[in-house]
Order: C-alpha cells, then structure tokens, then sequence
C-alpha cells in the first residue's frame, strides 16, 4: 500500500498560496461583508514576544504553531482545520488566541491590552461526538467569568450548491471527504463521481466570469486530488476519480496570452514563411544558372 500526502498539504497550499479564497470562508462564519479583494495577511504560526530595538525573543515551539492565523483590514482571525476529534481543542484555541493577542498586545508601566482574535474550527470529518461549538470560560479571582467561544463549521453539512453560491472555494478540495467510505472500499461511489462533475463544471465557469484566477483552480484541482489519493491509497478506482477534476488541463493566462497573439499573428506569419519559402526556391534556382553557367565556360 502506497503512502499519501495528508490533508494538511492541501490546506497548507491553499493557505500560503491563495489566502484571498478565506476571506469568504470568514464573511460566511462571522457574519462579515470584507470585499473579495481586501487586503489579505497571513500571520506567523509560531509566536514571538517583541523587545523593541533589540529583537525578538522565540518562546514557542511545533506545539503553539496552529493551522491559519491572518488579518483582514485590522482584524485578526485563527482558522484551525481538523480531520478528527479532538478532546484538546478548546484548550489548544485558549492557547493559540493567546499568543496570537500576545503579539499584538500594547503595554505599558503595568498595563497590558489584549485583542484576542476570533476563531473558528473547520471540521473536514465529523463523529456523532463532535461538539457543535468550542467554548472557553476564563475564570477570573473576583468571580467574573468571560466565554471566548465560536460555532464549529461541519464540512459535510455544506452542500456543493452553498460552495459555489456563497464562493468558499477554499471549501472545493475537502467537499470529497464526505465520500471516504465510498472510495475506500470502492462501492456505491457514483454519486461522488456526480458532484465532482458538478464542481468541476463549475470550476470552468467562474474561471469564464474571472471569479477564480487560472492559479487558484490549477492549485484547487491539485489540492482535490491529493485529498482524493489519500482516501484510494492506491485502490482501483483512484484514477478513475482524481481524472474528472485533473482530466480538465487550465492554461495560465501567460500562456492564453501567447496563444491568442498567436491565433491573431498567424496569417501574418503564414504570409512571410510563404515569401521565405518564394525566396528559398528563387535562390535555389539561381544557384543552379550559376553552376550551369560555370559549367559551359570551362568547356
């Protein structure tokens, strides 16, 4: 049985190479309206305490590092991706918000501000005992108790249509895991084939209406099928499934450049090969009334 990249490859992808996809997986989880075009950064996973001039001071290791921490305009949003329960999870979100509000906490002469960030946790796989919300309650000496707290998201209970319409494309590659058990034992997978069609489909005309870039679907179709791999591992059926996303081929715009300027230059350059081919032949002919001319003298 062959190895597979993990879901975290294609998340990992997607977040470095195309953080634009998330800001309307954050207008969709929060109730946000951030146009489409907002200025996007991705923040660092690990987190550092600042000292002014002299530097900065690492205090984290892979432990604090979580999936997705960036900003949008002057908020600041954590995005954890799980693929399996996890008992921890609000214990590692109290975490992970606290030293994502660390390094953006203003103090001075004893006084210290946080912002902690909003989250959320995408689950990609679902279990009748994941929780429906993560919840924090920091309890304080004086009895006031404040709840840090956010609606889980279920992959599986977004359909393909919402994808599409409410334009989490980020969503595409994952949308599959729904079907795990289908192609991993290779039974009853039609219907998976059917909506992979249908958001291949679709995939073609948002890149026909500009709503994704021909590098952003390239990398969704790669993400779908390193996603798809990991289920078949190998099986009968995986390259019948990863060929109905990947059997579609996305020229870059540099190369549709070229190929359009090319298509309008062509009878240009039929024209001039046809003069080149005239001249070729011209000079042919006269090489042979050379070679005859020089023949009769010496006789």
């Amino acid at each position: 049985m062959k190895k597979t990249h993990d879901y975290d490859d294609a998340f990992k992808t997607l977040k470095t190479k195309h953080k634009r996809l998330f800001i309307s997986v954050i207008n969709e989880a929060f109730g946000k309206n951030y146009p489409l075009n907002a200025k996007v950064e991705l923040l660092p996973s690990e987190s550092y305490i600042f000292t002014g001039t002299e530097g900065s001071k690492d205090i984290s290791n892979e432990e604090h590092e979580n999936d997705m921490l960036l900003r949008i305009e002057s908020d600041v949003y954590l995005i954890e991706c799980q693929s399996y329960d996890d008992d921890s999870m609000a214990l590692r979100m109290a975490e992970y918000s606290f030293l994502a509000a660390r390094d953006t906490a203003v103090w001075d002469q004893g006084h210290a501000d946080f912002r902690m960030p909003e989250f959320i946790v995408i689950y990609l796989k679902t279990t009748p005992n994941t929780p429906r919300r993560t919840s924090i309650f920091y309890h304080f000496p004086n009895g006031d108790v404040v709840e840090h707290s956010a609606e889980n998201v279920f992959l599986n209970e977004i359909t393909k249509e919402e994808i599409i319409e409410k334009k989490l494309f980020a969503y595409i590659p994952f949308y599959i895991i729904r079907y795990e058990r289908e192609l991993t034992s290779e039974k009853d997978y039609e219907k998976a084939i059917k909506d992979l069609e249908y958001l291949r489909d679709e995939v073609v005309r948002l890149r026909e209406t500009d709503q994704l870039s021909d590098n952003e679907i390239n990398d969704i179709i790669q993400c779908s099928n390193i996603v798809i791999r990991h289920m078949t591992d190998g099986n009968e059926i995986e390259e019948e499934v990863t060929s109905v996303m990947g059997g579609h081929v996305f020229e870059l715009s540099s190369e549709r450049i070229i190929r359009e300027t090319k298509e309008k230059m062509q009878p240009r350059i039929d024209e001039l090969e046809a003069m080149v081919a005239d001249k070729d032949a011209e000079i042919t002919r006269l090489k042979e009334t050379i070679e005859e001319l020089s023949s009769t003298k010496k006789k």
